[in-house]
């Protein structure tokens, strides 16, 4: 996807002030059973496609709206991803902003992990 020169500004923008990481350690991490919240930020449909397995969803339009139900404590540690890590920057940054003080973006987001070859949930359809 070729992304406009304003986003791609306001990203690298942010990228300077957050902390990222790799999908290589956050499989790591997943693998160890550390405990840490794992956030996929992308839009709904994309999430009910397909996601790491383990992650949770808060859609990047909603986080700010949302997290403190979802995480209340601040010192708790998160890791958001996207499609490319992108859209997970801005969110880490908006994060730390409303005081949240150990947030991370994984750097590559889902394409990283799916090249990386790391298990992906799909939703499963309802039988109600």
């Amino acid at each position: 996807m070729k992304h406009n020169p304003g986003f791609l500004t306001l990203v690298e923008r942010a990228k300077r002030t957050i902390k990222q990481c790799t999908s290589t350690e956050v499989k790591g991490r997943l693998d160890r059973k550390e405990s840490f919240h794992f956030i996929d930020v992308r839009e709904d449909e994309e999430f009910v496609k397909d996601r790491a397995q383990g992650a949770r969803h808060i859609g990047r339009g909603v986080i700010e709206r949302d997290i403190e139900s979802l995480v209340p404590d601040k010192q708790a540690e998160i890791v958001l991803y996207c499609g490319g890590g992108y859209r997970s920057a801005l969110a880490a940054e908006s994060l730390g902003q409303m005081g949240y003080t150990n947030v991370w973006s994984m750097d590559g987001g889902i394409r990283a992990w799916r090249e990386a070859g790391y298990p992906l949930e799909q939703e499963r359809e309802r039988k109600d």
